[in-house]
């Protein structure tokens, strides 16, 4: 952990006294669950090819995505579970203290650990679709055993339910996102490096309506310069540990 004491007190006090606090959350948050980052070193993209997450790609080679994609988020994934950090935030949520979580992640850690107001940005791995139909199926009602699982209803092949490259952002999800990050006169950014778009844009909708934005991160991220107003320097888990002992 890099920042001090004192900006950990300064945070839990400004996270205390908002009137609409909102949480932005990235991969860094979901890092010590287990669950390795996209990018970077040691990033899944750095094991496997990006394109068989590509929607063109995986409709024309269905079995080959999804042999990465069972790999990927049905196997590093099995293990994981929520850390400080989520739980944190759901703490917070249960007390009143935050209105919404907007995540990138597709992990459903939030969720997992209590959070309810979840803005799930690029949607959740744990559900799957089919693309002909539409039916939507949690993922422990449909075996993996077979690849590529197919739909109940139409033998159509299933999707996993989350944005791929090529896809656009969910309408609901995209409107509610900017919906709740523009009242927010507080907001977390937790394990974001604003780096994919169009999620990286939506922290400056609240910092134009005059929102005091915290991030904690373990390195800089496009934000830190732009536009944090308080950088909290060290992992998720850690810093949410010792910010939850001023909040409670």
């Amino acid at each position: 952990m890099v920042c001090s004491e004192q900006d950990i007190i300064k945070a839990a006090g400004i996270i205390a006294e908002a009137k609409h606090l909102v949480a932005f959350t990235g991969a860094g948050i979901s890092v010590e669950s287990g669950i390795p980052p996209f990018r970077g070193e040691g990033g899944i993209w750095s094991k496997h090819d990006p394109s068989i997450l590509d929607i063109d790609f995986f409709c024309k080679h269905p079995l080959e995505s999804w042999e990465a994609i069972s790999k990927i988020f049905y196997e590093y994934f099995i293990d994981a579970s929520p850390n400080a950090a989520h739980y944190l935030l759901a703490r917070m949520e249960k007390e009143g203290m935050l209105k919404a979580v907007i995540t990138q992640n597709i992990d459903n850690m939030h969720y997992e650990a209590g959070n309810r107001t979840v803005i799930e940005y690029h949607g959740n791995s744990k559900w799957l679709k089919c693309s002909l139909c539409g039916e939507r199926f949690e993922l422990s009602e449909v075996s993996l055993d077979t690849l590529p699982p197919r739909c109940s209803m139409d033998n159509e092949v299933l999707k996993p339910d989350f944005v791929f490259f090529g896809e656009g952002i969910p309408t609901e999800a995209a409107s509610r996102s900017v919906d709740e990050i523009s009242k927010a006169d507080v907001l977390m950014i937790i394990g974001s490096t604003g780096e994919v778009m169009p999620a990286g844009v939506l922290p400056s909708i609240a910092k134009s309506n005059g929102a005091i934005i915290i991030e904690i991160n373990p390195e800089r991220s496009a934000f830190t310069d732009a536009m944090t107003d308080l950088y909290l320097q060290g992992p998720a888990g850690e810093l949410s540990t010792l910010i939850d002992s001023y909040l409670f």
